[in-house]
């Protein structure tokens, strides 16, 4: 089908949100008030801060603030791909933290374990279905980026299975694919905007007090308490947690290590019993391909299909503006790419479009900090695999917030600091040739250019 003639009748606005089970925002905050902890933000890094510190200490007071709506920005924008890994993936881990790789995909998995044992206990319904991801290779340079680790995943005691092509095909009908690797416990697919109301539900049931569109605009530190003022309201409290991703930070600092880059995605109409025949996927994984601008791709629970990434696109000055939720020349090209890898569906439309902001470092994961005496804390930089990393991350705030010692703290993850951007106009420069150097080393066998390899020995990057 022509992509334009296919995406004619797609809803501007991302398909999980475009729900009737999306409940009524909760009260803004008016007037004045104060808490013990106050939590800012709404998206999965804040839910899961404020849900466990309540599980902690059930006599907290806690405050959650959110700008516009509980799942709002990334947390209801991602493909709800939820991963056990915390260093956004095996090969980006063992660059940046080799000594502790083993202990970090241990956690990692643990941590997942967790999230499974929370929907559970709280009785969330989003889909969660622990299929597992197939990494696939569409390019023969990609068959040995996958071969490359398969010893070291053993030796950490990893489920993956490797494919050939005959397997692969199996698993999913494409005729793109040459091999791929079934990395079978280390994922889960869910529905991520459910997650954020699911989650969103458990804390109001632990006693949370959360005010939605209740933007904080500025924070006042008096040495002992720290006020956060709301265009209605004010509340005071002596520890607050940061957990506003990609958006203009109340901490000055943070402004140097993370950009926002855009991230695209379409969904199809629910599939028929012979079209979803055609392609197999009896086992549900999600997917990703192994080149640098990299496709994800998943079923949802109607057999839809969630096709998107590829484009990961940075603009010039680092401004973040509702219209650059829209770019129609990236979804003409997902959908190309799309009919390409499923010729078999051809005839299938696409019922949305929509884009989302993410919150982007130079090491690709997340990092944590302190400021103001200890009081404040913040995790931010994800770089597009936060459904599951965020609820490490709050644990680590919340580790840090009460001053212990923990296995997580100790991490030299968490007690390093990514490689700072460079200020603009150098950092738009500078994205702008990585981007453009990313596409050619995919048109060249994988081979990465001399600009390339210089960030790479840096320890820079740009990933979505």
């Amino acid at each position: 089908m022509d992509p334009l003639k296919a995406l004619a009748d797609a809803e501007r606005k991302p398909y999980w949100l475009d729900s009737p089970a999306r409940p009524e925002p909760r009260p803004r905050l008016g007037g004045n008030t104060s808490a013990d902890l106050v939590v800012v933000g709404g998206g999965f890094s804040g839910l899961w801060t404020a849900l466990m510190a309540k599980e902690r200490d059930p006599s907290l007071d806690v405050v959650l603030l959110e700008g516009r709506r509980i799942g709002w920005a990334a947390t209801g924008r991602n493909g709800g791909f939820c991963m056990a890994t915390l260093t956004h993936g095996l090969a980006n881990g063992l660059e940046r933290w080799p000594d502790e790789l083993g202990r970090l995909e241990r956690v990692g998995v643990d941590n997942l374990d967790e999230i499974e044992r929370t929907l559970e206990r709280y009785g969330v319904d989003c889909s969660f279905e622990r299929t597992g991801e197939l990494h696939v290779a569409t390019e023969p340079w990609q068959l040995d980026g996958l071969r490359e680790h398969l010893d070291l995943i053993s030796e950490l005691g990893l489920d993956y299975r490797p494919l050939d092509q005959e397997q692969v095909r199996a698993e999913v009908n494409s005729p793109t694919y040459l091999g791929g690797l079934w990395q079978r416990d280390g994922c889960a697919m869910l529905d991520p905007a459910r997650l954020a109301w699911g989650l969103r539900e458990a804390c109001l049931r632990l006693g949370v007090r959360v005010h939605e569109r209740s933007p904080v605009r500025s924070l006042h530190d008096d040495g002992t308490m720290i006020t956060l003022r709301t265009p209605h309201g004010a509340v005071t409290a002596p520890r607050v947690a940061l957990g506003t991703g990609v958006f203009p930070p109340l901490l000055r600092r943070l402004k140097h290590f993370v950009v926002p880059v855009y991230d695209y995605a379409l969904m199809t109409e629910p599939l028929t019993d012979a079209q979803l025949a055609e392609v197999g996927w009896r086992n549900r994984q999600g997917v990703g391909d192994s080149g640098n601008q990299f496709h994800y791709y998943r079923l949802t629970d109607d057999n839809r299909i969630l096709w998107g990434g590829y484009d990961a696109v940075y603009y010039n000055g680092g401004l973040v503006k509702p219209e650059y939720e829209q770019r129609d020349e990236t979804f003409v090209k997902l959908a190309e790419h799309f009919y390409d890898t499923f010729p078999q569906l051809a005839e299938v439309r696409f019922t949305h479009r929509w884009g989302g902001v993410i919150d982007t470092c130079s090491r690709f994961s997340a990092f944590y900090g302190r400021a103001h005496g200890g009081r404040l804390v913040y995790a931010v930089g994800y770089t597009g695999m936060g459904v599951g990393a965020t609820r490490f991350g709050a644990n680590v705030m919340l580790d840090l917030l009460s001053g212990e010692r923990t296995e997580r703290t100790e991490l030299r993850m968490v007690k390093e600091k990514p490689i700072p951007f460079p200020p603009e106009p150098v950092r738009s420069g500078v994205i702008q040739v990585t981007r453009w150097s990313i596409a050619q080393a995919d048109q060249n066998q994988g081979r990465r250019n001399l600009w390339l390899r210089t960030l790479d020995r840096m320890g820079l990057g740009f990933d979505s």
